[in-house]
């Protein structure tokens, strides 16, 4: 029996039918969605993780393609992690950055934030245009193990992360920033910042979702090595 066959016996799991691939234009894609009415506990996310799944919103779910095993989650090897110089470069020119945790990210600043990211860098996505009602149920929304974090330059709110911590790692489950910070390099600094944070925790794993060879937005993964890439079922080391 394989594991998806286990964890549904005691999670459903619901199937789509066949919509628009988010990743790869011209496909059709199929998704594993478990119960929306099913409360997700740290174990169960832990768990579903493990295999593959992964948290939008309230939502988990996993690419089901019949003919297509593109995605390809992906976690990063903390403790085997070694930070370069060229990510020290990097972590030192964001050592100015005033870090929070927060109990939610209701509130104007985080939400103009993300509407002039998702304008700027994912207009030909489906996150686009951007809405109140699409904020507060896919960044917003309080589950289980989640943690929010500001990224502050003075008064300004520059980047904001959403993560979950799992029982064996933390997953990146979202990070948006203010794109005119070039400099920066917000979306990779986020990543090291969360290298260290799971160090720190103690915990092996950083889930960064899913790896698609060819889709050019999800290359950068590939950067963060030793990473593990979930194949037929096993996690497989990429050096």
């Amino acid at each position: 029996m394989n594991s998806e066959s286990k964890v549904s016996r005691t999670v459903k799991l619901y199937r789509t039918a066949p919509h628009s691939c988010s990743y790869l234009a011209d496909q059709l894609a199929t998704t594993l969605f478990v119960d929306p009415d099913m409360t997700v506990t740290k174990s169960i996310n832990t768990r579903l993780s493990a295999m593959g799944f992964r948290r939008s919103g309230t939502h988990i779910y996993k690419p089901d393609c019949e003919n297509c095993k593109a995605c390809i989650s992906c976690r990063v090897l903390v403790d085997q992690f070694v930070f370069k110089r060229r990510h020290n470069k990097l972590l030192n020119r964001n050592a100015d950055l005033e870090i929070t945790e927060v109990e939610d990210l209701q509130c104007d600043h985080a939400y103009n934030l993300y509407c002039h990211y998702i304008n700027a860098r994912h207009a030909d996505g489906d996150m686009y245009p951007p809405n109140e009602e699409q904020y507060a149920s896919f960044i917003a929304v309080k589950t289980e193990g989640v943690r929010f974090v500001k990224f502050n330059d003075g008064d300004r709110l520059v980047a904001v992360c959403v993560m979950d911590q799992l029982q064996n790692g933390l997953s990146a489950v979202y990070t948006y920033f203010d794109p005119r910070q070039i400099k920066r390099s917000l979306g990779n600094y986020a990543i090291l910042w969360q290298i260290q944070k799971a160090r720190q925790m103690n915990l092996p794993y950083l889930y960064l979702g899913y790896w698609v060879k060819e889709c050019q937005k999800m290359s950068y993964k590939s950067n963060y090595r030793p990473l593990q890439m979930l194949v037929n079922g096993k996690w497989r080391l990429l050096k």
